[in-house]
């Protein structure tokens, strides 16, 4: 049948549309980016639960397996730790602590010269005469006297002859008197004998003496 012999008014039906593309179960075949579009979503959707992961583990105290987080590998990780120990230690022995020799000396107290004991200015004292001058005795006596010594007499030497003016002392005690009466009379010769000093010190003034 012919559009011409058909024998019924045409109504909204029989106007079809104007395509210009395939009707019915025909579609438009799809482009690249919309095949691979699924996949792209899958990446990304990954990559997000990862990173969350490591997000989570890095802000909690659960210990990251060697080669995650950080970068850094567990065998790194204990070569720190132990430099870090031999640190302490060698901070501990040498950094604050100071060497035991040192520490010793510093606690020593410095070292005092020893006192010398004073001479006994009250110690008696005897010059004797034995250079046959008059007057020799009394003078030197009162040398002693201006020298500080307060117990010094006089008399005449009456014993042996001695080897030079000298001083004698009885005891080894009165060794530093003896010593400080040479001194103050310029007398270079200082003997221990208990014969010559038998009543302290004795000054014996032989010919040899100047005033």
């Amino acid at each position: 049948m012919s559009k011409g012999s058909y024998p019924y008014p045409e109504d909204e039906f029989d106007a079809a549309e104007d395509l210009d593309g395939p009707r019915g179960v025909h579609r438009a075949p799809r482009s690249r980016w919309r095949a691979l579009l699924p996949f792209a979503i899958v990446l990304v959707v990954f990559a997000g639960l990862g990173a969350g992961v490591l997000l989570y583990l890095a802000n909690s105290d659960v210990t990251l397996p060697a080669g995650l987080g950080s970068g850094t590998t567990a065998g790194d990780d204990a070569g720190d730790g132990a430099t870090e120990g031999e640190g302490d230690a060698a901070a501990g022995e040498g950094g604050e602590a100071t060497d035991p020799a040192e520490g010793d000396a510093a606690e020593e107290p410095p070292a005092t010269e020893p006192v010398a004991p004073a001479p006994d200015l009250a110690s008696a004292v005897t010059v004797y005469n034995a250079a046959q001058v008059a007057g020799l005795a009394g003078e030197t006596a009162e040398t002693l006297t201006s020298a500080g010594f307060t117990n010094v007499d006089t008399g005449n030497h009456t014993g042996a002859g001695v080897d030079g003016t000298t001083v004698f002392y009885a005891a080894e005690a009165q060794r530093v008197t003896a010593e400080a009466v040479a001194q103050a009379l310029g007398i270079t010769q200082v003997l221990q004998s208990s014969t010559e000093a038998a009543a302290g010190i004795a000054v014996v003034l032989e010919a040899d003496f100047t005033r």
